[in-house]
């Protein structure tokens, strides 16, 4: 009878322990959803997640652009397995016109390739291209959007504004450590 005491008494235990981990997990996972503010013209700035965009003032804009882009298959089969091994970090403004653009195609192309969203972050500036957190400092943000691509921490370029040639194309040209030089910048 006392061993079967002991054997539920480690069980208890057991369970309680897989009890908190699952409890802090989702904690953890409801911190990371915090939806970004929304300043006085409804503007977003923060941590912004693609639910945010699917919601009005944002879903017109999100969903025309998303929907109607058309996205090179050749250049998406090449792109695919390079995306695996890299990070992303964008920033753009909900109020800005290439942001609107732009933003959703590149959703488009990371889900058409199934990219891993654990590896991306997209940081939403207001039209000073500050977040109420700083979350723009050390990152040298002047226009958006800006979508910076890493591989093991190393920052290995920037797609900036519009593309020059496509924005599949121009993200090719960045994973592929081919040179690039941002649209805005003179070649």
């Amino acid at each position: 009878c006392s061993f079967t005491k002991i054997k539920f008494t480690k069980m208890k235990k057991l369970f309680l322990v897989v009890l908190l981990i699952v409890i802090a997990s989702c904690t953890a996972q409801k911190k990371e959803q915090k939806p970004a503010l929304k300043d006085e013209e409804g503007n977003l700035s923060g941590i912004a997640h693609k639910k945010d965009f699917l919601q009005e003032p944002y879903l017109t804009w999100f969903s025309a652009n998303y929907d109607d882009y058309k996205i090179d298959a050749t250049i998406l089969k090449e792109l695919t397995p390079l995306l695996k091994n890299t990070t992303v970090k964008v920033f753009m403004g909900t109020w800005c016109e290439d942001s609107q653009l732009q933003t959703p195609v590149f959703y488009k192309i990371l889900d058409q390739a199934n990219f891993d969203y654990t590896n991306f972050e997209l940081i939403a500036v207001d039209r000073d291209k500050i977040t109420p957190n700083n979350l723009q400092e050390g990152f040298s943000i002047e226009y958006v959007p800006t979508f910076i691509f890493y591989i093991d921490g190393k920052e290995i370029g920037r797609f900036v504004e519009y593309p020059r040639e496509s924005v599949e194309a121009d993200v090719l040209k960045i994973v592929s450590g081919k040179k690039y030089i941002p649209a805005y910048q003179e070649e």
